[in-house]
């Protein structure tokens, strides 16, 4: 059992030498500088922008970013080795995830040139962050239902209405806000938040886990944005979160797998310490065939996130197998979580371990990036 890989997976075809090293860079980076600061994030609520800024220069803020935008030119393969480790080594809390992937995404892939070179190199320095805002108190997984409205006036729009549980919402620089701009039509658009005119924040939300993320509520009261701030075409928004919500499912999926490597490192080096009746948690039979099983299951499902990952690397991956990775893993994720609580039996309740603040954040996978019932609605349209 090693730190680099508990499940003794081998490492994936699409690996190459070059991510290896990355990986390695990864590891000893948020060993040395992340990891102490996780226990503070959790207390305070959010997480501190030098940290942010120290992830920029280290090059694991949107890595992905091609060469000619002032990025590193790599490919999903980074990103997923950067939501992994994070999961792995208890540092979620950064949440690299959102600003480097379910935001970044859409000013890589589909924003004009303007937008890009005004917007990307804070957004790679740290010096900003980027949130998305979809889900509205009426409107979560029917996103057709959301009511925050955007009309023309001359080269501005207008937007009235409320957003929630967005993450990052209360720190977040630049927001990208899916609002209807007629009936039937949603359209995505940038908002800048600094000193905008109509545009507030709640308070971060007490969430039972997901304590470092600052997930809030935003309010648009006649918030003036400049036109040029849509993403792509007007109307085209619905489609446009279609195609990011692959990947956004596929995150919460890797995330799954770096929290139960976690979780059954943690497991096994506390029932071989821990003793009852004479002997080791672990020489126990139920607990040996309890952790074989949960290994097996494990070790089956870094296989799949692998496949998953390489079917993104080659434009293979579909909606329903992005559901159906985000649906199993993050089931999988509570399972493992819970059971593995249960091995550190009272100890496994108390907050100063880390199975019980893990056993907090589990539970939001099986709701966020579309909740587990639409998972099964998006894969049944498969069959």
């Amino acid at each position: 059992m090693t730190m680099s890989d508990p499940l003794k997976v081998p490492d994936p075809s699409y690996f190459n030498e070059e991510l290896r090293l990355f990986r390695d860079m990864v590891v000893k980076f948020l060993e040395k500088e992340m990891v102490p600061k996780a226990d503070q994030w959790e207390q305070q609520g959010y997480v501190e922008r030098d940290s942010w800024r120290r992830a920029g220069e280290m090059g694991l803020l949107v890595p992905s970013c091609p060469e000619s935008l002032g990025g590193a030119g790599g490919t999903f393969a980074h990103e997923a080795i950067i939501i992994e480790e994070a999961s792995r080594l208890g540092v979620e809390g950064l949440n690299l995830a959102t600003h480097n992937v379910v935001f970044s995404r859409y000013l890589v892939n589909q924003a004009s040139e303007e937008q890009q070179a005004k917007w990307l190199p804070n957004l790679l320095s740290g010096d900003w962050n980027g949130s998305i805002a979809m889900t509205e108190p009426g409107a979560g997984s029917d996103l057709r239902a959301m009511r925050t409205k955007a009309r023309r006036e001359g080269n501005e729009y207008v937007v009235s209405g409320q957003k929630t549980f967005i993450t990052q919402g209360y720190s977040a620089d630049l927001i990208l806000l899916a609002c209807k701009t007629a009936e039937d039509a949603i359209s995505l658009i940038f908002v800048e938040t600094k000193d905008l005119e109509g545009f507030s924040r709640g308070e971060p939300f007490d969430k039972i886990g997901m304590k470092a993320h600052d997930t809030t509520e935003l309010f648009f009261d006649e918030v003036r944005v400049p036109r040029t701030n849509l993403l792509g075409e007007e109307g085209s928004g619905f489609s446009q979160m279609m195609q990011g919500l692959v990947e956004e499912r596929m995150v919460v999926a890797i995330q799954a797998v770096g929290m139960i490597e976690r979780a059954l490192e943690l497991t096994l080096d506390h029932v071989k310490d821990r003793k009852a009746f004479g002997r080791t948690i672990f020489e126990f039979q139920n607990t040996r065939f309890k952790l074989a099983e949960l290994s097996t299951e494990a070790t089956v499902g870094k296989v799949f996130m692998h496949h998953c990952i390489q079917s993104i690397l080659n434009g293979s991956i579909t909606p329903d197998t992005a559901a159906m990775a985000k649906l199993w893993l993050s089931e999988l994720q509570g399972k493992v979580v819970d059971e593995c609580l249960q091995l550190f039996g009272g100890y496994g309740y108390i907050n100063e371990y880390p199975i019980a603040r893990m056993y907090r954040d589990a539970r939001v996978s099986r709701i966020y990036a579309g909740t587990n019932e639409i998972m099964k609605q998006v894969i049944s349209k498969g069959l």
